[in-house]
């Protein structure tokens, strides 16, 4: 059931996005060679706690814990280890903060240091990818129009859409329907109606779509080793622009 949230509701999920584009903008200067993803881990949670909302991630489902750091060609969900960062790595992370009842969640792929051409290429048409996506997340339009604008996009690049996981409504709960796929023909799904609070995620592989899954039961990794980027806002649906909740700023 896909649930329109009224204007007290929205202004609860934007407080808890906002905590989300803030501790993702907060991170980035902590990201770069020599550092491990459980400190990266560290930072983030310690900075979501600061701002008195609690770490989304940790504990649903099992996830051991408060972000996901994907590094080169883990696509989605790697957990923080003692594993140090090198130049030239990416690392994707993903992150949600919970704060009175509410969740928001977002995604950004960094560069560690200075990275390739083709790395700084993937990390642009991702990104991109979404902000096509988001530019489909109008009054009247249906959710496959979001999917195919994302897949058009990167498929035009020369790069694939994973599509073993999908975007996802949000608000109470952190996953709510409607999933949103990063693939698919337009003009499908339920009509989007303002009220809707989207978390649009495109995950971009350099090789093959196919992704599986490690010994570690979460981080999925693309099957043919290559790399993958993520980049995800929460958005608002209105009755003009759609309304991106999740800014790094």
């Amino acid at each position: 059931m896909i649930i329109l949230k009224s204007q007290e509701e929205i202004e609860k999920i934007a407080m808890a996005c906002r905590i989300v584009g803030r501790t993702l903008a907060f991170l980035k200067d902590k990201i770069k060679p020599g550092v491990k993803t459980i400190q990266i881990d560290r930072f983030a949670a310690d900075y979501i706690r600061d701002n008195d909302a609690i770490p989304a991630f940790k504990g649903y489902r099992g996830y051991p814990a408060n972000i996901c750091a994907s590094v080169n060609n883990e696509v989605i969900h790697g957990i923080p280890t003692d594993r140090v960062l090198n130049e030239g790595d990416i690392l994707g992370v993903d992150l949600g903060v919970y704060k009175d009842g509410f969740y928001g969640d977002a995604a950004y792929t960094f560069p560690v240091g200075e990275i390739n051409g083709e790395a700084q290429r993937l990390l642009k048409v991702t990104e991109e990818a979404l902000y096509k996506g988001i530019k489909k997340a109008r009054l009247g339009n249906r959710v496959s129009d979001i999917s195919f604008s994302i897949q058009k996009h990167v498929e035009a690049n020369g790069y694939t859409v994973v599509r073993a996981f999908v975007g996802h409504g949000i608000g109470r709960d952190l996953h709510e329907d409607p999933q949103i796929p990063n693939f698919g023909p337009p003009n499908r799904g339920p009509r989007l109606q303002s009220g809707m609070t989207l978390a649009i995620e495109p995950m971009v592989n350099v090789g093959g779509h196919e992704v599986v899954i490690v010994d570690d039961g979460w981080t999925a990794v693309t099957m043919d080793g290559k790399l993958s980027a993520h980049f995800e806002h929460t958005i608002l649906v209105t009755a003009d622009e759609p309304k991106i909740l999740t800014l790094l700023n």
